[in-house]
């Protein structure tokens, strides 16, 4: 019997059940608020805690607001800041990181200063620092101050990684023939740095849930209240409330079942990628 495709892709049983979770999240953040039942600020004052029904899935919050409709119009915002931070940071790092391997000396030494500089600021506290200077926060403003030190990961990781690259036999090689610094760096440097970076992407993109979730539950995300952080501060000043439980609970589920999905999908990434891992199979 010819193995499937999910047999074929080597990953743990683990994996595939991260996978799934984040392919749960991204079909909630494309088609969510397209198929959620109400519209997210429609308010029914006489549904104010409504249980959960035929009509409200999930119950409904404080407004009457039917809080699934919450949920999947918090995915899609959700979807847009974290598909755009780790896509720009992952770009950003790995061209300044590939640049600061290959050329090393003053250019290295410099780029990894700046990464150093960076990286002795705790992250979330330079994100607040950043959004609590603008006075209604956006998704433009969020997604810079995750990107400004988003990407010293990838380029940290696309260094190491560059320095042994850079003496491998085909980069010799063709040095040699007259290639030059940019097309070796594109077409024989780059391409193998996919695989950690992919792990690192997945890993990041968790973490860039978390980070949004956690600005949001602080008031400093987007100013909507159907983000999954701002969701969850609202849920936790009712958490003892009969009957308002699901308006906690659901947007910390919600959250933990993405974080969790990219931490698992990550480590069958990495074991997969690990040659080690592949020289035992």
């Amino acid at each position: 019997m010819t193995p499937g495709w999910w047999a074929r892709l080597g990953l743990s049983p683990s994996a595939y059940v991260g996978l799934a979770l984040l392919l749960l999240f991204v079909l909630a953040g494309l088609f969510g608020p397209v198929l959620a039942p109400y519209p997210a600020d429609l308010m029914a004052l006489e549904n104010e805690f409504a249980p959960s029904s035929a009509a409200h899935w999930l119950g409904t919050d404080q407004h009457g607001a039917d809080l699934l409709s919450q949920l999947l119009h918090g995915a899609r915002l959700a979807l847009i800041i974290s598909a755009s931070v780790v896509s720009i940071c992952a770009v950003v790092g790995v061209i300044l990181g590939v640049v600061a391997g290959y050329y090393g000396g003053p250019v290295d030494e410099v780029l990894m200063r700046v990464v150093d500089i960076l990286m002795a600021f705790p992250g979330i506290l330079l994100n607040i620092a950043i959004v609590a200077t603008m006075a209604e926060p956006g998704v433009g403003v969020l997604i810079f101050a995750l990107c400004l030190n988003g990407w010293v990961g990838y380029a940290r990781l696309a260094r190491g990684q560059v320095l042994s690259l850079r003496e491998r036999e085909y980069v010799v090689a063709a040095r040699c023939v007259g290639a030059g610094s940019w097309r070796i760096m594109r077409r024989h440097i780059i391409p193998n740095l996919l695989s950690p970076i992919m792990v690192q992407m997945t890993f990041g993109f968790g973490g860039v849930i978390l980070v949004e979730a956690s600005l949001s539950f602080l008031g400093l995300g987007p100013q909507v209240e159907y983000t999954w952080g701002a969701l969850l501060d609202q849920g936790t000043t009712f958490l003892w409330r009969p009957g308002a439980e699901l308006f906690a609970l659901a947007p910390g589920a919600a959250i933990m079942a993405v974080v969790l999905g990219a931490n698992l999908l990550g480590d069958g990434l990495r074991d997969r990628f690990d040659p080690r891992r592949s020289r035992r199979r």
